[in-house]
């Protein structure tokens, strides 16, 4: 069961995972820590080589990490499960016949195949301003700082690589099977961002107490105008639906704490940052502005050449060193920060002597770069590991008019 035992005193570890074997084109294998320290041998994925596509009934086996809807708080106090509840819930959703959201999910999940040519999915507009508008409201009863508790799987960049996100769940475990929590960048650059970001959004309607999404600097009207999102839109329905979809990512939270002890947000620390109430209490809905906190805690990056705050090249917000790393550790009682935002060769990649790690989720990003694609698994006793996906065969995609996305910038991600 999930949640964990409050009154033991744990520390986040890695270790090594035993690979599993993965259909054509794309391969899971196993980790070999980067730097060089001997891992002990855990395996946390299921034995079998692939799994169903087939939407699991609820089993009661994932334990919920956030109060019933309605109840969303402020305190500063960890968010207990309540599994009996939970549990009964899940059965219900499983054992219901079909509502409109399953019958979404249906088409989202069995359209596309990782090992077939991917199809774009034909929802209607009406299906698609459902999702933006109801998982909306699920956002902002939920805290901006997500309090969660382990098992729990985090994946970081997606970028409209639908076929790779529909892998991921295929080894990992559609949901409920695992709890997921996503770093941000759903949309851009990817041909597939309208599917991408659409079966996220149902599956966070879907089991809202187990599955997460922050917001990542991609999820920004001045930044999804230009590199993807918008054309995707206008080109497959309307700029209506582009500005619908704008709405819902002014709600997204922006940063999850796991057992009081990982720190998890799409960009990184910023110099506003003095404690973590400071992110509890940023407004939303809201775009993310040019400076600041939420701007920071976006586009921040680490530089392994500086000493405390530096200028970043992207043009916003800063870069910080693993000084400024350690001192946000030592100061408010984390072991880790666990961040994406930008492409890494091994899709993970530590800094600051293992506190702080970049995972990034879309392998081959662009079809510019030979980057593998990481998951990290997070296990009840905060032990940390890493599921890796090889760069596979480029998958074309089934359209008319898709047209040429703008040129990928590495800083941009």
């Amino acid at each position: 069961m999930g949640g964990g035992i409050r009154n033991k005193v744990r520390r986040t570890k890695f270790v090594k995972h035993v690979s599993v074997d993965a259909p054509a084109p794309a391969a899971a294998v196993a980790v070999v820590d980067g730097l060089g320290k001997p891992f002990e041998d855990l395996s946390l994925l299921p034995k079998t080589s692939t799994a169903s596509s087939d939407q699991p009934s609820g089993d009661g086996k994932n334990i919920p990490c956030l109060p019933r809807l309605g109840t969303a708080s402020t305190s500063k106090e960890p968010l207990k499960s309540v599994a009996t509840s939970n549990v009964a819930e899940s059965q219900r959703q499983g054992s219901s016949d079909p509502t409109p959201l399953d019958d979404i999910i249906t088409k989202l999940t069995t359209k596309s195949q990782p090992t077939r040519r991917c199809e774009m999915v034909q929802l209607s507009e009406s299906e698609i301003r459902y999702l933006c508008y109801v998982s909306r409201e699920i956002f902002l009863r939920q805290p901006n700082l997500l309090e969660l508790e382990s098992p729990i799987k985090i994946c970081g960049d997606i970028h409209g690589q639908y076929s790779d996100l529909l892998r991921i769940f295929e080894h990992v475990g559609f949901p409920p099977k695992a709890n997921y929590l996503f770093l941000g960048n759903y949309v851009d650059y990817g041909k597939q961002s309208i599917e991408t970001v659409c079966l996220l959004l149902a599956y966070k309607i879907k089991f809202p107490e187990n599955f997460f999404l922050l917001r990542g600097n991609h999820e920004c009207v001045s930044i999804n105008r230009i590199y993807g999102f918008y054309d995707e839109c206008k080109r497959r329905f309307n700029v209506r639906l582009w500005k619908a979809f704008a709405d819902c990512f002014n709600c997204l939270p922006v940063a999850a704490l796991i057992d009081d002890k990982i720190l998890c947000v799409h960009g990184g620390l910023s110099p506003d940052l003095a404690n973590l109430d400071q992110i509890r209490n940023l407004a939303r809905p809201t775009d993310v502005p040019d400076t600041g906190l939420l701007c920071d805690l976006l586009w921040s990056d680490p530089g392994r050449d500086v000493k405390g705050w530096g200028m970043n090249d992207r043009g916003f917000s800063y870069t910080f060193g693993p000084d400024k790393v350690a001192e946000f550790l030592m100061k408010h009682g984390l072991d880790l920060i666990c961040r994406s935002h930008q492409v890494v060769e091994d899709g993970y990649e530590f800094f600051a002597d293992r506190q702080l790690v970049t995972i990034f989720s879309a392998p081959c990003h662009h079809d510019e770069f030979d980057n593998a694609g990481a998951l990290m698994s997070v296990d009840e006793d905060l032990l940390c590991s890493f599921l890796i996906f090889k760069p596979a065969d480029k998958i074309q995609v089934q359209s008319t008019g898709i047209g040429c996305l703008p040129g990928y910038p590495r800083l941009h991600s």
